[in-house]
């Protein structure tokens, strides 16, 4: 029976890389049986294979290199189970930031469909839950740079760079809708979502009914559907009842094609 094996020869029997072989020994996690000092070719004994499988599985389980020499330099069971344990705790973290992205494809993929099969120009009364938003009261000039203001509320806040992957709104104060006055903005916020960690400023937009309309455009395309929207409360003796939420739902974080954009405005009634 053969007793001794070439790099070559284990790496097809074991369908592990002879560069991984090579890193093993230079790690010492698993050295050859010996090496020809001629040629310097690497041999393996029968007797390694064990070992061999054994860090096939333990790899297989995620364990990183380091824990397995860890392991082998110890080699009890007291010691595999805490790196076994320790794996099963990763891999449930793992698990439950998975879950979590996946709630946050499934509510973008909503949002999507929604923007683009809601009808446009439109009159709508609904009534939404309450909103948790990170809040900036900044004021915006309409036509501004608005990367500008998302980087003011991003630094303000101290928030992680990924909550900013959402519903970003802009918001014109009730006296400047009544008035009449839809170019400047007083403030710059983004919707939470359940994921999303408590801010320091963040704030609650309580549940209540609106006016909604939906339009092809951005925010500069904005005003003759806040006047529309007016025209349609005084015809239904609605009052304004607080600042505006107007949020682009398709932008240029999704299409470069200008015509495709769509601004939602809601305005709360009373």
């Amino acid at each position: 029976m053969k007793e001794f094996f070439s790099i070559g020869e284990v790496s097809k029997l074991f369908n592990v890389k002879i560069s991984a072989l090579r890193y093993y020994d230079e790690i010492g996690l698993l050295k050859p049986e010996y090496k020809d000092e001629q040629t310097n070719y690497r041999y393996y004994s029968t007797q390694q294979f064990e070992r061999l499988d054994t860090i096939k599985y333990l790899r297989a389980l995620g364990l990183p290199i380091n824990n397995l020499l860890d392991f082998y330099n110890s080699q009890n069971t007291n010691t595999l189970l805490h790196l076994l344990k320790s794996q099963q705790a990763e891999i449930d973290r793992k698990k439950k930031e998975l879950e979590r992205i996946e709630r946050k494809i499934s509510r973008r993929i909503t949002h999507i469909e929604d923007a683009v099969n809601m009808p446009l120009h439109q009159i709508s009364k609904i009534k939404l839950p309450a909103m948790r938003v990170a809040y900036l009261q900044h004021e915006y000039v309409l036509g501004h740079d608005i990367e500008h203001s998302l980087a003011e509320l991003r630094t303000h806040l101290n928030v992680n760079e990924d909550i900013f992957i959402g519903k970003i709104g802009l918001s014109i104060s009730a006296a400047n809708v009544r008035a009449k006055q839809f170019d400047k903005y007083s403030s710059i916020f983004m919707i939470l979502e359940d994921e999303n960690e408590k801010t320091s400023s963040e704030i609650i937009f309580p549940s209540r009914e609106y006016l909604q309309i939906r339009f092809r455009g951005s925010h500069l395309e904005a005003e003759p559907y806040y006047k529309t929207l007016l025209a349609y409360m005084e015809e239904h003796h609605y009052e304004v009842a607080g600042d505006s939420i107007e949020i682009t739902l398709i932008d240029y974080g999704i299409t470069n094609n200008l015509d495709n954009y769509v601004t939602e405005i809601l305005l709360p009634i009373k």
